[in-house]
């Protein structure tokens, strides 16, 4: 009787185990279907709103394109063009006030509104789009990715606006219209993600807004290759062995190009405030610039640093020619062009500025030029902007992948180098450069 009971009871217990064990399964079934659910509908949602803003944004940065390249061949045409800097100041000023942008910081602001809660107005975008047309038209100093942050920025909120987004989804978005115009201007799909994303904390990556940003930018390159706009990109035609003598030529050079990212952040900051300090009217201000810009320009007896000077860069990375104070005389340009009110960017600048010193300081070092100016831009955007990981797929979209190595150690180089200084004021440095440790601090500049 013993034994027969205890087998029954063996068996209920068996059987319980069974339906416990069939349940737990089944809640885990229903839990990993509901999960699966849950990733597939945010999936399609940020697939959805990435190809909208992308479409969006890179129309938007397509137009911008052509706007900034008709601008230029106009002024290349008619040189004269540069004496009316001063009254297109004006028309600049006047279009901010009209939108009501007077008080609004640039691509800082944008920076801003991301880490707050992700707003970018509107209007931004054709303020920016016409300033930073204007400004190219009549031969400031400024590059064109400023005004695409900012114009991607405005154009990623309102889409947005337009999906209801809450605040932490519209961190995302924006950083999804950042990133396509860029994408869009420069050709350049996986630098224009990381950048955006690295480069407001530094120390810190939000790897939920890689796809979003992916699919934006993809969206907007592809659209700009359809629209007939070729990416910037450039043939290496001299890459040196990866041995001693090449890497410590390497790390002089970065060394170097991390000190004048330096050396232009606080010249750029500096600029900034003396005009703020000299010329309280935004008008006169805007004007006095214009003129110190156009005498300036008869001074140096030519147009080599009005406009983004991107034939400049060319010249350096392909020929291996750069005038010895070409570096320092763009530096002064476009401090002074941007600190006094005209639109544009900083980041092609320092394409310009990195190009035109790790061309003339290759050959002292004993660099092949070309090859030495390719890594001082690359050098110089890392130091400048603090964003080594865009910094070094930067360089493998413009260059190639033959000399990436010599690329991240440069990155690598200026970027520790180079302190916490940044062109952008509202950047904030949330891990030390020097130790895995937090600091959340401003970027120095």
């Amino acid at each position: 009787m013993v034994k027969e009971r205890t087998k029954e009871l063996e068996k209920e217990l068996k059987e319980e185990f069974s339906r416990e064990h069939i349940h737990e399964v089944e809640q885990d079934l229903v839990k990993n279907a509901k999960s699966a659910g849950k990733y597939t509908i945010v999936f399609l949602k940020w697939l959805l709103i990435g190809i909208i803003t992308g479409l969006i944004s890179g129309v938007a940065g397509c137009l911008f394109h052509i706007g900034i390249e008709t601008a230029t061949e106009l002024r290349t045409a008619e040189p004269v063009l540069i004496l009316f800097l001063p009254v297109g100041g004006l028309a600049i000023a006047w279009i901010y006030d009209f939108f009501k942008m007077k008080n609004v910081n640039g691509t800082d602001f944008v920076i801003d509104s991301i880490r707050k809660d992700g707003r970018v107005p509107i209007l931004m975008a054709p303020a920016i789009l016409l300033g930073t047309i204007l400004t190219h038209l009549f031969g400031g100093s400024a590059g064109r990715e400023g005004a695409a942050l900012q114009l991607g920025g405005s154009l990623g909120s309102q889409v947005g606006k337009w999906f209801r987004l809450d605040e932490k989804d519209m961190h995302v978005v924006v950083f999804c219209g950042m990133s396509a115009v860029f994408a869009a201007l420069f050709g350049t799909p996986l630098t224009a993600v990381i950048f955006v994303m690295e480069v407001i904390s530094v120390g810190i990556i939000y790897y939920s807004a890689i796809l979003p940003c992916l699919v934006s930018s993809v969206t907007a390159y592809l659209l700009s290759l359809w629209a007939g706009i070729k990416p910037v990109r450039f043939e290496l035609s001299a890459v040196p062995d990866f041995e001693i003598t090449s890497i410590l030529q390497t790390l002089a050079l970065a060394a170097m190009c991390a000190l004048v990212s330096i050396i232009f952040c606080i010249v750029m900051a500096k600029t900034h405030h003396l005009f703020s300090h000299l010329f309280k009217n935004s008008y006169i201000r805007i004007f006095a610039g214009g003129i110190l810009i156009v005498l300036l320009t008869f001074i140096v007896g030519n147009q080599s640093y009005n406009g983004a000077g991107m034939d400049i860069v060319d010249r350096a990375i392909l020929d291996g020619q750069a005038q010895p104070a070409a570096f320092l005389l763009k530096i002064i340009f476009t401090a002074i062009t941007i600190g006094c009110g005209f639109k544009g960017g900083e980041i092609v600048p320092t394409f310009f500025i990195g190009a035109t010193f790790g061309c003339v300081m290759g050959q002292l070092l004993g660099m092949d030029p070309r090859f030495a100016a390719a890594m001082g831009l690359v050098a110089m955007f890392c130091g400048a902007t603090n964003t080594p990981i865009a910094s070094i797929l930067l360089s493998v979209e413009l260059f190639g992948s033959r000399g990436v190595e010599f690329f991240a150690v440069a990155c690598g180089i200026s970027y520790m180098l180079s302190g916490y200084f940044s062109i952008y004021s509202s950047q904030k440095i949330v891990y030390s450069k020097l130790k895995a440790i937090y600091v959340n601090r401003d970027a120095r500049h």
